[in-house]
């Protein structure tokens, strides 16, 4: 569980630090440049990912206290 958690949190870490993956001004959307788009894709993915990772937290928290009172 918390290796799962661990890369939903490293994963826009990766995507934004790879900057020659996305240094492209095609394919453009909506006349916006790639490079931009791309970016505020992340913005989103990394909100979900971050909210993931915050429910497996609380789900692991909650098995290892239930576990250890049992």
């Amino acid at each position: 569980m918390r290796v799962v958690i661990g890369l939903c949190l490293l994963a826009p870490f990766v995507a934004m630090l790879w900057v020659s993956s996305y240094a492209n001004v095609d394919p453009t959307f909506i006349g916006i440049p790639f490079f931009y788009w791309y970016q505020m894709l992340w913005v989103l993915i990394s909100t979900a990912l971050t909210m993931t990772a915050y429910k497996l937290w609380q789900r692991d928290q909650r098995a290892r206290k239930g576990g250890a009172s049992a």
